[in-house]
């Protein structure tokens, strides 16, 4: 999504046609769209900074924020190898918080599941699905059965007896 800052401060979203604010593009990240901001006269990319002022806006609002060690590493991390290693650190922490966070949504789905229907859940798990392999299994029995029928009532010829 691409969004426009112009030199007075505001941000237009071009998809939607509409000015937006801080606020307007934080929830459109939190809803997992990617945007990239740019300076409507330059065109240089902006992004970076739009999401440092996101993040220093709702550090305003929420003490939580970032921890203070964690501010003042990021400031101290003025070589690019060391901004390059937080940066590296925080991604993978942040890509080991979304897995662990699946990981326990995917369970407590199951975990509902299972509260909602155990009759169904035990059903499931005792009972094979069935397939086109076994009802091609029940085919061929019940043809073969019909075959030793047909055997069984065909008169039987002797050599030269009866």
């Amino acid at each position: 999504m691409l969004i426009r800052k112009y030199p007075n401060r505001r941000l237009y979203n071009t998809s939607s046609r509409a000015y937006v604010n801080l606020n307007d593009l934080a929830g459109l990240i939190r809803q997992g769209e990617e945007i990239q901001v740019v300076d409507a006269k330059t065109g240089e990319d902006l992004t970076r900074v739009v999401l440092t002022q996101i993040i220093v806006e709702d550090a305003k609002d929420a003490p939580t924020g970032l921890p203070l060690e964690l501010l003042r590493q990021l400031i101290m991390a003025s070589d690019r190898a060391g901004q390059e290693f937080i940066m590296w650190y925080l991604k993978s922490a942040f890509d080991t918080y979304e897995k662990v966070q699946d990981a326990v949504q995917n369970r407590l789905k199951d975990v509902r599941s299972a509260a909602l229907s155990p009759l169904n859940l035990m059903k499931s798990l005792l009972t094979p699905p069935p397939g086109p392999k076994a009802e091609d299994e029940l085919e061929q029995l019940r043809r073969r059965v019909a075959e030793l029928e047909q055997r069984q009532q065909k008169p039987r010829k002797t050599n030269g007896r009866r």
